[in-house]
């Protein structure tokens, strides 16, 4: 390779969905944030495709991770708890989502005093059930041996909480400007 070639100017091989959020020191950041919005949509497209294969293609990407959230260790859940684990700050958002996947048979809700706590129905567990087993046929064993391993996947999901931490931090920065 010649002194000229990409590899000696990594600014030249920049992928990144904004030329101007790139440009000077962290240039890095925008090509990371490229790679998460394509991973994003990506991931929110399987997600509804695999509800589909697990016979429920009405369902958003928000309703799927709220729907997996509630059947997590078979626990009751409150909005707030399912807001907080989700890190969604809208919870209207989620409240419509509960409304649509209760009255679509797939949880329940019960009140307690003046909490309400939502849980899966029993063709709620079916479907999440389902959905688990079309992303083992699906995703799961069309994982390459050589991609990254189990203690791999581990320290980039850690890596990836603790950025999420950073871009609150610069969230609430930016809402005190």
């Amino acid at each position: 390779m010649t002194e000229n070639s990409a590899d000696s100017h990594p600014e030249k091989r920049r992928i990144v969905s904004s030329r101007h959020l790139a440009e000077g020191e962290g240039w890095e950041l925008s090509e990371l944030e490229f790679g998460l919005i394509i991973v994003f949509n990506a991931f929110s497209r399987w997600m509804t495709r695999c509800m589909a294969a697990a016979g429920q293609a009405d369902l958003s990407p928000l309703d799927i991770l709220i729907l997996h959230n509630v059947n997590h260790r078979g626990r009751d859940k409150r909005l707030s708890d399912i807001c907080f684990l989700l890190n969604i700050e809208d919870s209207h958002t989620v409240n419509y989502a509960l409304r649509k996947l209760l009255k679509a048979g797939f949880l329940v809700s019960e009140k307690r005093g003046k909490e309400v706590f939502y849980r899966t129905s029993d063709v709620g567990s079916t479907l999440c059930e389902a959905y688990r087993d079309v992303r083992r046929q699906c995703l799961l064993e069309g994982l390459p041996a050589s991609d990254m391993s189990g203690p791999d996947l581990r320290e980039f999901a850690s890596k990836l909480r603790a950025l999420s931490g950073q871009y609150d931090q610069a969230s609430r920065a930016a809402a005190s400007l």
